[in-house]
This record gives structure tokens, sequence and C-alpha cells, in this order.
């Protein structure tokens, strides 16, 4: 037998002990589904939410996009124009 398969058997077999210790015990399987709908959770939430304040007003609060801005740099402020408008 190869010693790819060999180690990729050991590997498997490795972590299907892991979970089966983990999931023996009912504190830690609740503590094992808990933490996996915190991270199903935070991939499902889309945050919409953009600085688009910031975007409109670059002097404000960032030094660099107002130093941007400045220099020609008009993106940020478009951007805020475009998202206001519609």
């Amino acid at each position: 037998m190869r010693k790819r398969n060999m180690i990729s058997m050991v590997g498997g077999a490795a972590g299907v002990a892991t979970l089966s210790y983990i999931l023996m015990d009912k504190n830690r399987r609740d503590m094992l589904k808990n933490k996996w709908s915190e991270v199903r959770n935070s991939f499902l939430n889309e945050d919409t939410e953009l600085p688009i304040e910031e975007a409109g007003d670059p002097g404000r609060d960032n030094l660099e996009n107002a130093d941007m801005v400045a220099e020609g740099s008009q993106f940020g402020v478009d951007y805020y124009n475009k998202v206001k408008e519609s």
C-alpha cells in the first residue's frame, strides 16, 4: 500500500476517533453545536452596511482618505453620490 494512502487512512481514523470522543459527552456535544451555529450564522449574516458616510466626507475621520481625495482620487465621493441618489 502506498505511503500516501496509509497516511490518509490513519488521519481519517484519528479524526473519527477525536470526533467520537467529543460527541460522547453531552456538554461537549452542546458546546460543539453552539460553536457550529455561531460559525454558520456568521457566514449567513450578510452585512451590507458600508461606511457610506465616511466616503462622502473623507476629511472627517480618515486623514489618509482625505489625502487621496486631495491628490485627485474621487472614487469615494462619486460612490457616495451614487448611493445617496438611489
